[in-house]
């Protein structure tokens, strides 16, 4: 019995977190990296699920082991590649070579506050970091986005 209900809050847990989980990563890292990064951390999260179920922000937790399977896999390639402009008219065509320039932590912020409608707080902690942070790397993000595209709000 102890086995289903440890499988009953795992799946609980994904249904809640996952979604999140792969917003964040793949907007730090890109689609196909940022997906293999979510899947890699679910599957660490069911091995030590009774680890990482008592821990104060498993969510955050989890987005760390992501994020680092991500470098791992990225090392010093460029993490967000232009898509091309046939697939995506709706994207400005400045827009994803900026996003790859801003740094880790800027370009997350922007794109789950701006791109995926997520509070400060839901990054702050995916992040784990205060929101005063959080408000500052997206303040600084989008003053760099909006020099490098020449863009004046």
């Amino acid at each position: 019995m102890t086995e289903l209900k440890t499988a009953d809050s795992f799946t609980e847990f994904v249904r809640e977190v996952e979604p999140r989980l792969k917003n964040a990563l793949v907007a730090a890292f890109g689609t196909e990296v940022g997906m293999e990064a979510t899947h890699d951390a679910l599957a660490i999260a069911w091995e030590r699920w009774d680890q990482i179920r008592e821990k104060d922000n498993p969510a955050g937790y989890l987005f760390g082991i992501g994020r680092n399977r991500a470098r791992r896999r990225l090392g010093r390639w460029a993490v967000f590649p232009v898509p091309p402009v046939a697939r995506e008219p709706w994207v400005e065509p400045a827009l994803p070579g900026s996003l790859r320039r801003l740094s880790e932590r800027q370009r997350l912020a922007v794109l789950l506050l701006h791109g995926y409608d997520w509070t400060h707080a839901e990054v702050a902690e995916l992040m784990g970091v205060s929101v005063s942070t959080v408000q500052q790397h997206a303040a600084r993000g989008m003053a760099k986005l909006q020099r490098m595209m020449g863009v004046d709000l």
